[in-house]
């Protein structure tokens, strides 16, 4: 038996996340109070459309608090610690994400690096930490910011989705809440229009947010991006990893929100979750670094790229969903070429008789499998990658 391919598969059925979507949060009735209102000045655009910088007056372990960002406000040549305070808790207090900006010694163009907005993506978080940590602000030009821990409830426990108690229990992925609404009807929503508002877009020239798969889900190294938006082609080809998933997926994640804001974006995907792929990093710290030659920011030759490793450019994804119960024997592994027609995993139930055979419904390579061995109905087993011919009377991208 074979899965059937899905029409405009996003990233949540590519990672796992979950087989039903979220629904979207719904905004509160105007005249509500506003989310911050009561905790921290307000905030006057200047005539540039920018925000000025509001410090709270607080300092947690040594670190200033920011309600609202402008780099263009702190001293050039210096690294600065800052927490950036977001949405407010039952209890009255905050949820705090960890700023990190490199600004560098003379003006230049702006980068804002994101992870973390799954609780349970480790890797995406130490190649953030690791481009930081390579970045001499007193060799750079422009500026360098990240945040590592964006949804903080969720990284607590190191699960995917933030648990929310607002109207019952519930968790909620913030990767479908982007831009996200100050004064929305979850905490999430308000936490991803704080961030969004008052700290990412105003920073950003430039943004790439680093993901991992879901708990239980393997993935390959692979960048998802738009590569119809030519400085997102450019960024995208920088990088030494073999698979490029060529799609704007879905409204409502956080890159998505960058490019509908005419800021250029992309999403890396750094292998499993909840550990530590370091040779994996490695290849995403080298096309990061990369990006910031392309942009100017750093100096020193390019090192490998797209150029350097075998690429295989897919624009959807073909999902393989479990149709029984049991144990699930995995017949490819992750990045082999695969055939339409190719047998890709069997399944046993519990007496170990063969209960369901699955095959590839397209020709491509294998970009995630699941892990975890046990399966029941309708879990995604494995995703190919494969390049779907453009409907008729549209012209492809030209490579």
């Amino acid at each position: 038996m074979s899965g059937n391919s899905k029409k405009g598969l996003d990233r949540r059925d590519l990672l796992i996340a979950s087989i039903a979507p979220v629904g979207a949060a719904a905004t509160l009735a105007a005249g509500s109070v506003k989310a911050q209102d009561a905790a921290a000045p307000s905030v006057e655009a200047a005539s540039d459309g920018s925000q000025g910088t509001v410090y709270t007056g607080e300092v947690i372990q040594g670190k200033k608090v920011v309600s609202a960002l402008d780099v263009n406000d702190l001293e050039s040549g210096q690294k600065h610690l800052l927490y950036f305070q977001g949405v407010q808790m039952p209890t009255g207090q905050y949820w705090y994400v960890s700023v990190t900006v490199a600004k560098g010694a003379k003006p230049g163009k702006r980068v804002v690096m994101t992870s973390g907005v799954h609780g349970d993506e480790m890797s995406s978080i130490h190649t953030v930490q690791t481009v930081m940590n390579q970045l001499d602000p007193v060799q750079m030009s422009g500026t360098v910011m990240t945040v590592t821990d964006i949804s903080r409830p969720a990284i607590e426990g190191m699960q995917r989705r933030w648990p929310n108690f607002g109207r019952g229990n519930d968790l909620i992925d913030m990767n479908r809440e982007w831009p996200g609404n100050e004064n929305g009807a979850t905490a999430p929503s308000r936490h991803a229009g704080l961030l969004f508002n008052r700290l990412l877009r105003p920073n950003a020239d430039a943004a790439i947010d680093f993901h991992t798969g879901t708990s239980g889900f393997d993935v390959t190294a692979f960048n998802i991006g738009g590569m119809d938006i030519p400085e997102v082609k450019a960024m995208v080809e920088l990088y030494p990893v073999g698979q490029i998933f060529d799609s704007h997926v879905y409204p409502g994640v956080l890159h998505n929100a960058f490019v509908d804001a005419g800021i250029p974006s992309f999403c890396p995907e750094i292998g499993a979750a909840r550990v530590l792929d370091l040779e994996m990093i490695s290849l995403f710290v080298e096309g990061t670094m990369n990006v910031l030659k392309h942009h100017g920011i750093i100096a020193g030759p390019v090192g490998r790229t797209g150029k350097d490793v075998s690429v295989f450019l897919g624009n959807s994804a073909f999902p393989i969903l479990a149709t029984e119960g049991g144990i699930v024997e995995h017949l490819v592994k992750l990045n082999d070429k695969v055939e339409a027609g190719q047998k890709v995993a069997i399944q046993r139930n519990s007496f170990g008789e063969v209960v369901a055979e699955y095959t590839s419904g397209v020709t491509g390579e294998v970009t995630g499998q699941r892990r975890d061995a046990m399966s029941e109905p309708a879990n995604p087993l494995v995703f190919i990658l494969f390049q779907k011919p453009p409907p008729e009377g549209v012209e492809a991208y030209p490579e």
